[in-house]
């Protein structure tokens, strides 16, 4: 029977993201050096691009619930640099095939269908939020992988608490509270949902971007979220 691993860094590990500089070679040794204490091949993981701030500051896209099948074809995408995916939401049938996604604010979720053998992680921030993207992830995988809602099990990072980040178009919903809303409005039963509660925007074991664009922490940077079928 698969089964499933899943592991989230703290900043501890330090950042597995720099935004500014896709090849920043201490991110890619941070990633390498907590991948390997987890017992998870660097070299055969993809990373999950959002590349959120060309999409929505640059390119001006206004789709945020892209999803892309990978299979070892993409073994290592993105791990070193520069990512040839760029989606909201990457999606595997394959086992020991690792997914992993930086995150910092916004809610990385793991769903997982060990009926169908089928692993998706997806990034749910405000611009996919506002698109329904948690239901839109799990209307994916039962559109392309036979999947029920009800043998899906989630996995939910820590998130930006409501108190300090509300998206207005959901009407001051906070991140955590509008995926949760929108995973049982998509059929997910509550206890096949195995959510962090932290906040990252209080919570300094974990990074926060909003946090750090206000000042309050001195380290841009992301956590990680990495799943693999085994």
């Amino acid at each position: 029977m698969v089964s499933l691993s899943v592991v989230l860094s703290s900043v501890a590990d330090g950042s597995m993201l720099n935004r500014h500089n896709t090849h920043d070679e201490a991110v890619v040794q941070n990633r390498k050096k907590f991948l390997d204490s987890n017992n998870t091949p660097f070299d055969t993981t993809i990373r999950l691009n959002t590349d959120l701030l060309n999409r929505a500051t640059i390119a001006n896209e206004t789709d945020y619930c892209k999803f892309v099948y990978v299979d070892e074809s993409n073994a290592g995408d993105g791990m070193n640099g520069d990512s040839v995916i760029v989606a909201d939401a990457i999606v595997t049938d394959k086992k020991n095939l690792p997914l992993m996604l930086p995150v910092a604010d916004c809610v990385g979720a793991v769903l997982f269908d060990p009926t169908h053998e089928v692993l998706m992680l997806s990034h749910l921030g405000r611009h996919s939020l506002e698109q329904q993207g948690a239901i839109r992830s799990v209307e994916y995988l039962a559109q392309h992988h036979n999947t029920k809602p009800e043998d899906i099990q989630v996995w939910l990072t820590p998130a930006a608490g409501k108190d300090k980040y509300q998206i207005w178009a959901l009407d001051n919903q906070g991140m955590k509270e509008a995926t949760l809303g929108q995973l049982t409005e998509a059929g997910i039963l509550a206890e096949n949902i195995h959510d962090d509660p932290r906040h990252t925007t209080s919570d300094e074991t974990l990074y926060s971007y909003s946090e750090f664009l206000k000042g309050n922490r001195k380290e841009d940077g992301d956590h990680m979220i990495a799943a693999v079928m085994h």
